[in-house]
């Protein structure tokens, strides 16, 4: 299965471009040795924020799920978990791997302090999936195949998660979304289903953050536009990339968990982009 997070780029001033080291306060708001867990870690975008914070000083260990995690680098504060999360079994594997990872003596059943979601699927060559360019295009299995991975898996995610990400700990909870899935941004149509997906993934996102928020006014639940990443699975499309809107998945990776580690509460549920700008819904 290909994946990405292809999108159109916001554009800023350069001095928010610089790729700037991850600053060690960026998550003053979560507490020293705080526990991550990066879902979808198999991918270009996943693996540099494992990556990112196995070196951040506040960051004591990293729980990496993805398909396939032989790829991420060997280091103490690293637990890894090789699962399909698109089936029923795979996400209860999940929830088996997290109670035995959560709740030993040390940690107590406290929720990830920083939970990352980063799958999506914008192509898959094996299957023949590719954007829709007119109406003629839809198909049903690739329609549900689309928004069970960009929209469904991160709500079950959250469902998951809820009993823990109810106590009152300050928490985040960020999940890659895409500019393309704004309703109000769209004036050039096609991209059907992944459109659709990434706004219902935006839909489901924020009604969770009203709910949580209820619970916990401490939690931050943020949708994430990552830009148009240079990985090999955007490949087919970065031709009609303009010059500079290209970035390495470094420093997307950095970027992203800088701005999610700037966001207060208050924007709960909201849309932001690499630079922290919010984006219509």
């Amino acid at each position: 299965m290909a994946t990405t997070e292809l999108a159109t780029a916001s554009t800023t001033d350069n001095s928010a471009r610089e790729d700037q080291p991850l600053a060690q306060d960026v998550f003053a708001r979560l507490p020293a040795g705080f526990s991550a867990l990066v879902i979808g870690a198999s991918g270009g975008i996943g693996q540099a924020m494992v990556e990112e914070l196995l070196a951040h000083s506040r960051c004591a260990r990293v729980l990496a799920v993805g398909r396939d995690t032989s790829r991420l680098p060997r280091h103490p504060a690293l637990m890894t978990l090789d699962v399909d999360l698109t089936t029923d079994d795979g996400m209860a594997a999940l929830g088996k791997w997290l109670a035995a990872t959560l709740d030993d003596e040390q940690q107590q059943g406290q929720p990830p302090a920083l939970t990352l979601n980063a799958m999506g699927l914008l192509h898959d060559e094996e299957s023949e999936l590719w954007p829709e360019k007119r109406l003629e295009d839809l198909d049903m299995s690739a329609l549900i195949r689309v928004h069970q991975v960009n929209a469904f898996v991160p709500a079950l995610l959250l469902s998951l998660l809820a009993p823990r990400l109810r106590r009152r700990t300050p928490l985040i909870f960020a999940s890659l979304s895409a500019r393309v899935g704004s309703i109000s941004d769209n004036r050039s149509g096609g991209w059907y289903a992944y459109r659709a997906s990434k706004a219902s993934h935006n839909m489901l996102l924020h009604t969770a953050a009203i709910e949580i928020a209820r619970r916990n006014p401490e939690a931050l639940l943020v949708a994430l536009h990552p830009g148009t990443t240079d990985t090999g699975l955007s490949a087919p499309f970065q031709a009609r990339v303009p010059t500079g809107k290209l970035f390495s998945a470094g420093f997307v990776a950095r970027r992203l968990l800088t701005v999610a580690g700037e966001l207060s509460p208050e924007v709960s549920g909201g849309f932001h982009d690499w630079a922290g700008k919010p984006i219509a819904w």
